[in-house]
């Protein structure tokens, strides 16, 4: 038999573990499920959504661009490339991006001595996701950056600021693929010419940590020949925020021999 206290205390523990079994409930659903973060690396394509409200995404790879033309060979080689997009509310995030790149330049088989290298200009923009995907109509956001000359090396300062905005879209096809395309135009290299800009993604996850993607894209500048190129890649997800990546491409037209990129992204939770 129990004694009074233990009864007492039985009943008390009772109270008590009715009382706190709603507060665990209500817990267990605040708790936030965090889905795997979507970059912008390492396709051309800028995703349709944005980087959710207080989390800073970091985003660094590095690239080898080869092409030649006319005997002439143009080799750039991008040690870092950073993006940093920090999400100020659920729908908008600011980005930061900045390259340290080295050019080198081969004509006949000769490397010439001047060699290219330093930062590029410093890109400051935003990203505002304006819908959400539903039925027939695509998540869409609108993406702008602006160059900025004086934080450029010499070897890559222009004189004037440079401006670019796209109109990113995506549509999801099944559970484990999408596509996703952009279309707008960039202003740069001294030039007041516009280069209208487009690409066209579609990518496939073969399980939740490996990820597929393959790529068209191009420009076509005001006074001169339109370019194309194309790209593919894997993604391999360590965890929900942490994402490797290894591209390969090339030219569909003159311009680009070959392109190697591979870099990683990592996601610091607000």
């Amino acid at each position: 038999m129990y004694k009074l206290t233990e009864i007492a205390f039985l009943r008390i523990a009772i109270v008590i573990t009715s009382l706190l079994a709603p507060i665990g409930s209500a817990a267990q659903e605040d708790i936030e499920v965090v889905e795997p973060l979507v970059t912008d690396r390492p396709d051309v394509t800028e995703a349709s959504s944005t980087v959710r409200k207080g989390a800073l995404q970091i985003e660094v790879g590095a690239f080898y661009v080869s092409g030649e033309e006319d005997g002439v060979k143009e080799e750039t080689l991008a040690y870092n490339t950073t993006l940093l997009r920090y999400g100020i509310l659920d729908n908008f995030e600011f980005r930061l991006g900045w390259n340290f790149e080295e050019g080198r330049t081969t004509i006949n088989g000769m490397e010439l001595d001047n060699i290219s290298s330093g930062f590029s200009p410093l890109l400051a923009g935003i990203k505002v996701q304006v819908t959400e995907e539903k039925g027939f109509i695509p998540e869409v956001a609108m993406v702008g950056h602006i160059y900025l000359p004086f934080t450029a090396g010499s070897d890559y300062r222009p004189e004037t600021t440079g401006v670019d905005f796209r109109v990113a879209a995506s549509h999801t096809l099944s559970e484990d693929s999408g596509i996703g395309y952009n279309l707008g135009a960039s202003w740069g290299n001294d030039s007041p010419e516009a280069n209208y800009l487009y690409s066209f993604s579609y990518g496939h996850s073969f399980s939740n940590r490996i990820g597929f993607y393959a790529e068209v894209y191009g420009d076509f500048p005001e006074n001169s020949s339109a370019n194309h190129y194309w790209d593919a890649g894997l993604t391999y997800l360590l965890s929900n925020d942490l994402q490797l990546d290894a591209t390969v491409g090339s030219g569909i037209n003159k311009g680009q021999d070959i392109l190697l990129s591979a870099g990683v992204s990592y996601r610091i939770p607000k």
